[in-house]
């Protein structure tokens, strides 16, 4: 039996990381290597050394100079407080040692969960068309029920699987939403477009899904209408840009990029700390043909 999905009021809240409620699950359950993003090697499962005793992180203020930038990118979608208020009854694996294998383990399977739960929501916000917002209505329903299953069918899941039956659903309200009101713009779907100067490129209403834009030069660049789900950012110049009609961009893109107070953001986005204050060199825009598409209605 389908239920009914939450407001999207409480969907949000649900689907932002509440480290006050964790028990630091991103800073033990996953592995990292050392490289640009991490100064460590550490295994899956092994607290990080920076963790402190109350699960929150010893060098947050600092983790860029520290060399940890991969961490201050890195968002649970609120998994971690599902997990551990919910999953495990707020039970700490630190004090209960015997279920922290089993809770490791789901929160890998719980993090997908709630960033498919992130992106069907942003996907409904855009008001697609009938019969395609049903199904958006019903996998958001199944979603969330799989994140209310106990951990044993929850570690069961193969998550892959059903992020792969989901996400044919989430392409489909991207391309609608680009073709509304105009036609859709280029695809650039997985493009490598590492270190490429974009500026005199046209990307309004490009489908740039998991494109991989790392260092890319896209000053001044508007990307109205482009849908940016998975696009690798890091590195990437935003300085000037308008990602304001930008769809499925999330907060970790821009954390990983480069902007300033220039750069358009979308609703219910914040302005890394990091971004320059002020523009640092001269934007050349990219040219704007005839006819220069809206941005999209964002209802909340």
């Amino acid at each position: 039996m389908s239920e009914t999905p939450r407001s999207s009021s409480s969907a949000a809240d649900d689907l932002r990381a509440d480290c006050a409620r964790c028990f630091g699950l991103c800073c033990v359950a996953p592995a990292f290597s050392a490289s640009a993003d991490f100064a460590i090697d550490k295994p899956a499962g092994r607290p990080c050394p920076n963790l402190r005793a109350d699960s929150r992180c010893g060098i947050h203020a600092d983790l860029r100079d520290r060399g940890f930038p991969g961490c201050t990118v890195f968002d649970c979608f609120g998994a971690g407080q599902r997990v551990a208020q919910h999953t495990f009854g707020g039970r700490d694996w630190r004090d209960a040692p015997e279920t922290a294998a089993s809770m490791f383990d789901t929160f890998a399977v719980m993090r997908p969960l709630h960033e498919l739960l992130w992106y069907l929501t942003e996907a409904l916000a855009l008001r697609p068309p009938h019969p395609l917002r049903d199904e958006l209505t019903g996998a958001l329903a199944e979603t969330e029920r799989l994140t209310r299953e106990p951990p044993e069918t929850l570690r069961a899941l193969d998550v892959d699987a059903y992020r792969g039956r989901v996400n044919p659903l989430l392409s489909r309200a991207g391309d609608a939403a680009r073709a509304r009101g105009g036609r859709a713009g280029a695809d650039r779907r997985g493009a490598q477009l590492f270190g490429v100067d974009l500026r005199r490129v046209d990307l309004r209403r490009a489908n740039l899904r998991g494109a991989l834009l790392i260092g890319a030069d896209l000053r001044g660049v508007d990307l109205g209408l482009a849908d940016l789900t998975g696009a690798d950012l890091r590195g990437a110049d935003l300085r000037g840009a308008d990602l304001s009609g930008s769809l499925f961009l999330h907060q970790s893109q821009l954390d990983a990029a480069r902007g300033d107070q220039r750069t358009a953001l979308p609703p219910g986005r914040t302005r890394p700390g990091h971004w320059s204050p002020l523009a640092l060199t001269p934007v050349r825009h990219a040219p704007r043909a005839p006819g220069r598409p809206g941005r999209p209605t964002r209802r909340r």
